[in-house]
């Protein structure tokens, strides 16, 4: 089910402080709501979706009736609007968006925290301008296209970046050449040539069908921005929820565990189920399982690295309170993790 950030808005969605949906979250529910976005990232839950494996484990738990509602939405923004209106009740979102909803939701009735994470992966900035050979030489006449300006993960790597490059204080110096654009249209854009789009800081698939055609390149990836592997997705979702849901939460914990392990015993199998659901046809089989098989990427629950981006938006004041821990941001299933 794909909805966007306007119709969940106008169905009454769109504010965390609406009296009709400030205790949403009181007695087990019988239908869950998971929200996604683009792009292999969201592999585990394509997988757990065609497989039914949050309803399997369910069952498991006692609560055989459940049933799985996933609404694919285009931005984090949109995400964490459906999440703290009570449109969705556990979305995947990036490091930053967990960080941001953690502290703007800590004194709440619904306080935002991590389930578990998704995976690990890197963002790839790929650019068609033959001038750039590094982030250092864009100009004003360059667009790089990411899936929301400013408070993206990509948006926040780059900002890393560009600290790491010109100094802490420049740490905002390529805002001013960001748009906000969903992965598809970015990769239509830049392997079009049009002229808006210059470079995109993608994830997988997308990288890999721009870095296919002649011409393009990449000229950064966010793995050496943090000096290794990052967390890429978590599921996140309020406590009133998972306090009124344990059972529920258990089963999805659960089902990301089968769903990594099947990735990575099988990957020609993931890739099958990864054209299904997201009806990619933009590579064949044997190449998407090339993909899936990558060794950047970690199918994983524990999230990696994330106080380095956390800490980051601290410093530059995104947040104003730093967690004393990864754990801090975690629901307590996730506590015996081995993150960071």
């Amino acid at each position: 089910m794909r909805m966007n950030r306007r119709q969940l808005v106008a169905g009454g969605l769109g504010a965390l402080a609406m009296p009709s949906i400030s205790h949403v979250a009181h007695a087990q529910v019988s239908t869950v709501r998971l929200g996604k976005q683009f792009g292999l990232p969201y592999l585990p839950q394509m997988v757990m979706e065609k497989l039914k494996l949050i309803e399997k484990h369910a069952a498991k738990e006692g609560l055989p009736a459940l049933t799985t509602e996933w609404m694919q939405l285009a931005g984090p923004g949109a995400l964490n609007d459906a999440l703290l209106s009570g449109g969705i009740d556990i979305i995947n979102v990036a490091a930053p968006s967990l960080a941001t909803l953690w502290e703007r939701t800590a004194n709440s009735p619904r306080p935002v925290l991590g389930l578990c994470a998704v995976q690990s992966m890197p963002y790839i900035l790929v650019t068609r301008n033959d001038s750039v050979k590094s982030i250092a030489d864009f100009t004003d006449k360059d667009k790089i296209a990411l899936p929301s300006v400013k408070i993206s993960a990509q948006a926040t790597l780059l900002q890393m970046a560009a600290a790491k490059h010109w100094g802490a204080d420049q740490y905002e110096r390529l805002d001013p050449l960001t748009i906000s654009m969903g992965h598809p249209d970015a990769v239509a854009a830049l392997l079009s040539g049009q002229a808006e789009v210059t470079a995109h800081y993608g994830v997988a698939a997308f990288y890999f069908y721009e870095l296919a055609k002649p011409g393009l390149r990449a000229i950064l990836k966010s793995y050496d921005t943090t000096g290794g592997k990052h967390v890429n997705g978590i599921q996140i979702t309020t406590k009133a929820f998972y306090d009124a849901n344990p059972k529920l939460c258990s089963a999805v914990l659960a089902a990301h565990d089968e769903a990594n392990a099947l990735i990575k015993a099988k990957p020609a199998e993931a890739a099958e189920i990864y054209f299904e659901i997201s009806r990619d046809k933009r590579s064949a089989p044997a190449e998407m399982t090339k993909m899936i098989a990558d060794p950047d990427f970690d199918f994983t629950t524990t999230p990696e690295a994330l106080m380095k981006i956390v800490g980051f938006m601290h410093s530059v004041g995104r947040i104003k309170k730093l967690p004393g821990s990864w754990k801090d941001l975690f629901l307590p299933p996730a506590h015996a993790l081995q993150g960071s």
